[in-house]
């Protein structure tokens, strides 16, 4: 089934991938089986993927969301404040992560052999269990160029870095959090071209928090590039979707994003309406693949969506499924 997985090239080739990851989840994860129960859903109910009930985020957060008893090879820990819970993935099955981030990137971009990978992820470098910093570098190893790699608070080595290697004309993909691009841009201004600027969230506390227009646009003005491309992952995926430009994302043919509405979680919103964000994310086979999100966004006919903001008091009531 995994293998199915990342050869889906059909809306109907995901529709019964998923229908059999539901079925196999239904079975195998006791927390999402006692989840479908309450809802009194089963599998031979189901005649459409927006039927299938998704796990609120939360149980990420007190609950080990396993599907296989296989041993467990790596667990990603979210970051949060000091007191908080933060969500656990456990991961019985590293190389699926590994195939879907790289055919992910390779969907969207290319070979990443061709670029050189700048990683500016200070706050995720500073702890342990970061499903993405455990991503970039991965890429920055296959990259297999020596001018790749993370980069910590040392930002005037990395302002020449990305200088040098612009004169020469090098493909360059710069991953960052969002405070930390500022923090160079502050101190560095640049015009660059071959150049890929991903953002990948927002200021983790570390500065006022900006709308995803004003941030793109002081962003683009202090690299010099014309648009300002973005991931859209999280600890609890295996998959991760990528904008462009204007923050609009795509997803890779084995994640999908369905909107569902705020005040009634089991009801499915059509295109363009805003509600909570459900991500359908079939690489994540050993632990739960529907996920209703705490984020708020909506969906265009082209499939893409946009992410707008997040639910007040998130922990509290960020899904009202959680009363169930």
């Amino acid at each position: 089934m995994t293998k199915e997985i990342f050869d889906i090239k059909s809306e109907e080739q995901f529709k019964s991938a998923a229908f059999e990851v539901f079925k196999h989840q239904f079975e195998n994860n006791k927390t999402y089986r006692s989840f479908c129960d309450l809802l009194y859903i089963h599998p031979a109910d189901v005649q459409s993927i927006a039927q299938i009930p998704f796990l609120p985020i939360q149980f990420f957060k007190n609950r080990k969301i396993l599907s296989s008893k296989d041993e467990i090879q790596e667990i990603f820990t979210s970051s949060g404040t000091t007191g908080s819970i933060t969500s656990q993935h456990f991961v019985t099955d590293i190389k699926l992560y590994q195939e879907s981030y790289l055919k992910g990137f390779a969907h969207f971009y290319g070979n990443i052999k061709d670029y050189v990978v700048l990683g500016l992820l200070p706050n995720y470098l500073e702890r342990n269990g970061s499903s993405l910093v455990f991503m970039v570098n991965d890429l920055i190893e296959k990259s297999t160029h020596i001018d790749s790699g993370f980069y910590l608070h040392n930002l005037d080595e990395l302002a020449q870095k990305i200088i040098t290697l612009n004169k020469s004309g090098q493909k360059i993909l710069l991953i960052g959090v969002s405070f930390a691009l500022l923090d160079l841009i502050e101190k560095h201004q640049f015009s660059l071209k071959n150049t890929i600027v991903m953002e990948t969230g927002g200021m983790k506390g570390r500065r006022k928090e900006l709308v995803r227009a004003e941030l793109h646009l002081l962003l683009q003005k202090g690299f010099g590039v014309s648009e300002i491309h973005s991931e859209y992952g999280m600890t609890e995926l295996l998959s991760q979707a990528y904008s462009k430009g204007n923050g609009v994302f795509k997803t890779p043919p084995w994640m999908k994003i369905l909107v569902r509405d705020t005040e009634d979680a089991l009801t499915i919103l059509p295109n363009k309406k805003t509600g909570g964000i459900n991500v359908i994310d079939l690489a994540n086979y050993n632990s739960c693949s529907f996920i209703a999100t705490q984020d708020l966004g909506k969906i265009y006919e082209n499939g893409t969506f946009e992410i707008i903001g997040r639910f007040d008091n998130a922990d509290i009531r960020g899904c009202n499924l959680m009363v169930l």
